[in-house]
């Protein structure tokens, strides 16, 4: 019994990918080239443009030899450093990507830098360890030449290496994951292939082009949202495409102006959509895997996209906007995410498709989770992200870790190991209505409908100026299965810094950290708290409370619970 169910688990995973994800799976893991280490003399392009300063992300070198990744300090000495197994993947790869070559004050530590760049040449040989896997390969190639494009000089045997990483990228483009892999391999082709100045270098040039001509139109969907449809992953790309901008107005002779013009309309798209996906503090909100300090933040790509001349945002498809009372909506239609906004309040609706049926790695079983802010300050929030690896990480892609209805203590999509996906939740009967007190917004979705029973989770936001009202509901199938009832339950996740200062059963009063007070009042439905855990970061776990309301009725269940700061 057991096998069959993991089988049905591979078989409802393996169905949604592409054949290239399949067959290049095998080819990537059993075709292992060589790699030829002889490099004919080096020319390195010479630039027609300026080099505009790129997004500074947060110092990682502390000291010589000591690193800081994901809230995590660490030691590193000798060759076996680089790889050491006692340490997290993620942890190493950010290691290998050389971010603090252009992060805040790195003037500072320009001799660590010279040193670091030394000692990774010497104690990582070529196609060995976690250096030479394609990402962390792709992030590194870039970030070196844009130190050196910063005006500062690698040494030959650097240079060399650095001609050598990108040959072998070339030899290794990850095919088999596509998404966000696959463009940060085609952006390094294109930075290395833009850099030298050889036939090989060309063709890199060509290959990663090919790439985005390709890829770009496939992941950036119509009103400007990454899809993947993690505001995180939208940022790092966001930036990448910034950063193919700035090099493209650099080495005008080999990016034409087509391209430049490309990449301006890209990032142009991705910035407003990247402003729908913040809360009012700045910060992005959590859907799927996110978590902050991780990309670069609103405020750091906006004055990067207006020195690129990238900022004068247009009119895109796929985004409504609507205007009811002292309320705005936006509706980012072709990602799934909905923003209402007034002077006080800022909700943020998730009734989007989990991601790209072929690539939900980085997707959370979240459907029709949402996040609110009121007084500039987070309320409800989802659970965040703060590992790729264990059984947290199983936790936090749950649906238990998100700010909407579990069923009998399933996942609305069936979420398993670190990044694999069986049966996915899918949106339905998506309703926008502009009433006289602001928007409601109806939508379902068929997650639950793999269960026994068969049924289906229906939420209702109406939002005013001065609240938000929430109402569940579950229904269809077989309300009544061997064990009775389903046990459903909606779960508001407070943000850690927001205090309950008195309530009961069905009656809470909260207090937001700037000492502003509202009211959360459930009208229909058993309530209670629990404690639950918030990851703001990667290596950051908090505790906090959750108020629980378990759906009640007969011949369907529901709930129905008020946000009240008017």
């Amino acid at each position: 019994m057991r096998s069959a169910k993991k089988a049905l688990l591979y078989w409802n995973t393996l169905r949604y990918l592409k054949p290239i994800q399949i067959y290049r799976r095998f080819w990537f893991r059993y075709y292992q080239p060589s790699l030829n280490c002889d490099v004919p003399q080096i020319h390195l392009a010479k630039p027609k443009g300026i080099w505009r300063r790129p997004v500074a992300h947060s110092q990682s070198i502390i000291e010589k030899n000591t690193f800081r990744f994901l809230n995590q300090t660490q030691e590193i000495f000798g060759a076996d450093g680089w790889n050491d197994p006692k340490l997290p993947k993620l942890w190493l790869y950010n290691l290998h990507y050389f971010d603090d070559l252009n992060a805040q004050k790195a003037s500072d530590r320009l001799e660590w830098h010279h040193q670091l760049m030394a000692l990774w040449v010497a104690e990582n040989p070529p196609t060995r360890g976690n250096g030479w896997e394609p990402y962390p390969s792709s992030l590194r190639i870039v970030n070196w030449i844009k130190w050196s494009l910063a005006g500062n000089k690698l040494g030959a045997v650097e240079t060399k290496s650095l001609y050598l990483q990108a040959r072998w990228l070339a030899m290794r483009v990850e095919w088999h994951l596509l998404g966000n892999h696959l463009l940060a391999n085609a952006k390094a082709l294109v930075f290395a292939g833009t850099f030298f100045d050889s036939d090989e270098s060309r063709a890199w040039l060509i290959l990663g082009r090919k790439i985005l001509e390709g890829q770009i139109p496939e992941q950036i969907l119509a009103d400007g949202v990454h899809f993947e449809r993690s505001p995180m992953y939208h940022a790092i790309i966001l930036e990448d495409v910034l950063d193919l901008a700035n090099l493209a107005q650099t080495f005008s002779d080999k990016l034409d102006s087509n391209f430049l013009a490309s990449m301006r309309t890209v990032g142009k798209n991705m910035l407003l959509a990247y402003e729908k996906l913040n809360h009012p503090d700045g910060k992005i909100a959590f859907f799927n895997d996110a978590a902050l300090e991780i990309a670069a933040s609103l405020s750091q790509l906006s004055d990067y996209a207006q020195s690129l001349g990238a900022d004068d945002v247009s009119r895109m498809s796929g985004v409504e906007c609507q205007h009811s009372n002292e309320l705005s909506l936006v509706h980012l239609g072709e990602a799934g995410y909905i923003r209402i906004q007034s002077n006080d309040a800022c909700a943020i609706l998730d009734v989007a498709e989990i991601g790209p049926d072929y690539l939900p790695g980085h997707a959370h079983a979240d459907s029709l989770s949402f996040e609110l802010s009121v007084f500039g300050e987070r309320l409800i929030v989802n659970g965040g992200t703060s590992t790729y690896a264990g059984g947290l990480r199983s936790y936090e892609r749950s649906t238990k870790s998100h700010s909407t209805v579990e069923i009998d203590g399933e996942d609305s999509s069936e979420v398993w190991g670190h990044f694999r996906v069986a049966n996915r939740a899918a949106p339905l009967d998506l309703s926008v209505i502009n009433t006289k007190q602001g928007f409601e917004i109806s939508c379902a979705h068929n997650g639950y409908q793999r269960l026994i029973s068969r049924l289906m989770h229906s939420r209702t936001w109406n939002m005013s100026a001065k609240d938000l009202v929430v109402n569940d509901r579950v229904n269809g199938g077989d309300m009544k299965p061997p064990n009775g009832l389903p046990r459903s339950v909606a779960r508001y996740i407070l943000h850690p810094s927001v205090k309950i200062s008195s309530g009961n059963a069905n009656y809470w009063e909260l207090q937001l950290p700037n000492q502003r007070l509202l009211q959360l009042i459930v009208h229909s439905g058993n309530a209670y708290l629990e404690k639950s855990v918030y990851a703001p970061e990667f290596g950051i776990s908090q505790e906090t409370q959750c108020v629980v309301v378990e759906l009640v009725g007969n011949g369907s269940l529901g709930s129905r619970v008020q946000f009240q700061w008017g």
